[in-house]
């Protein structure tokens, strides 16, 4: 416990949470309803009342350095634990970075809700109008963006941001030396999930298995004595190497199958075309007899022109961690 670790977790939200609205723009038009301005609102990362004081730090509207609106801002103001989104404490998950060389273990993410306060400041009522309806129809109430949380691990986590409420304020007070600015505050949560530390567990993944029992009465003498030998299979292609092409549409009861080249695909093996697993009974020429839906896969309507893959000891090296592998038992 209390070990250094850094995920950037928080950082990935905020980025996330600010490229939603970065795009925001504002037209103003002309007497006859054309456009001949189009303004991007900028967005800053900072609390509402720097954004106030450095208004009415410079008042004079022709000053040249003054503040231009419209603008916004957003801020991360809190942070509270989820109890409604807890899971098991110990259960733990495996991931893989990008390259598939790499596997990390972590217990299960811990809930939390991240409250983020964005503030829309403008001169104009209707340039605020613009800007709202820009972004509440998105929210109903939530939104959620898919954020990659672990750095070069592959565990992107949809993150629901939620709507809270709007308030609405006018800091103008009537002084004809005070420069008007309409305020609308979004309220959202963010509703992420904190992982702990990664443990490195590349070296931990079972490769083959081997029990040995002993089967007969209490007596010296053995009755049968077997020992199985149970290795990782794979069940679906990782190399994408294509054996063949299917020759036919195939519905989802049929069980003889054209191919174009049917020298590819050996008896007794295994096939994985889209998403369905299939054993190889017996080849005849271009026609396979097969057994379709092989470990849990689901069953499916095939087309003409469908890539066919064979799956081999290829696939079987690529395993990735958490496949639910199917198992090929050798009896000896």
């Amino acid at each position: 416990m209390f070990e250094y670790f850094y995920n950037e977790i928080f950082r990935s939200v905020i980025i996330g949470f600010g490229s939603l609205f970065n795009g925001i723009q504002i037209k103003k038009k002309d007497e006859g309803g054309d456009d001949f301005s189009v303004i991007k609102v900028p967005l800053a990362y900072g609390p509402t009342q720097k954004f106030l004081a450095r208004l009415q730090q410079n008042p004079d509207l022709n000053h040249p350095t003054q503040m231009t609106l419209p603008r916004m801002s957003f801020e991360f103001t809190n942070l509270a634990y989820d109890p409604t989104r807890k899971s098991t404490k110990t259960q733990s998950m495996v991931i893989t970075n990008v390259n598939g060389e790499e596997e990390r273990k972590t217990f299960l993410p811990v809930p939390y809700n991240m409250t983020i306060v964005l503030s829309v400041y403008t001169k104009l009522n209707d340039d605020m109008l613009q800007i709202t309806e820009q972004i509440v129809p998105y929210f109903q109430p939530g939104y959620t963006i898919p954020i990659k949380f672990l750095g070069d691990y592959e565990e992107v986590v949809n993150t629901p941001v939620v709507l809270e409420n709007i308030d609405m304020t006018d800091e103008y007070e009537g002084n004809f030396d005070t420069r008007r600015a309409l305020i609308y505050t979004f309220t959202f949560t963010a509703k992420t999930m904190l992982f702990g530390p990664l443990t490195d567990v590349s070296k931990d993944i079972v490769k083959k298995v081997t029990v040995g029992y002993v089967a007969g009465s209490r007596s010296s003498k053995y009755e049968r004595d077997i020992t199985y030998q149970v290795t990782p299979r794979a069940i679906k292609d990782y190399d994408g190497v294509v054996a063949t092409l299917l020759a036919e549409n195939v519905d989802m009861v049929e069980t003889v199958i054209d191919v174009e080249d049917g020298t590819q695909i050996p008896e007794g093996s295994y096939i994985y075309i889209d998403q369905e697993e299939m054993y190889v009974e017996t080849v005849t020429g271009n026609k396979i007899l097969v057994r379709r839906a092989q470990d849990k896969s689901p069953i499916q309507n095939h087309v003409l022109g469908s890539k066919v893959f064979t799956i081999n000891q290829a696939d079987n090296v690529k395993i990735e961690v958490g496949d639910d592998f199917g198992f090929d038992g050798n009896v000896f």
